[in-house]
């Protein structure tokens, strides 16, 4: 839903509905919190400061190979350390 979209009051019925009719928590709770990790262990989130010639290199790569920039960044850092 858009942040300029007016919700309707049908919408908020049907909202409450639900909520009185209550919830699975089960459900719930198997549904997970951000982004899927890539493995076993935990993933850890690196701030890094690029140029702009930097980031347009980056974003050329990433949009050439079809790959996210986090995913370009991680093949650089891979090929380097091989």
């Amino acid at each position: 839903m858009a942040t300029d979209e007016q919700v309707s009051d049908e919408q908020i019925q049907k909202w409450a509905d639900e909520a009185e009719a209550g919830y699975d928590v089960e459900k719930l709770k198997r549904r997970g919190r951000g982004r899927p990790g890539r493995g076993a262990e935990p993933m850890q989130v690196i701030a890094v400061r690029l140029t702009t010639e930097e980031i347009a290199a980056l974003d050329a790569y990433a949009q050439r190979e079809h790959v996210s920039r986090s995913e370009a960044i991680r093949r650089a850092l891979a090929d380097h350390a091989a």
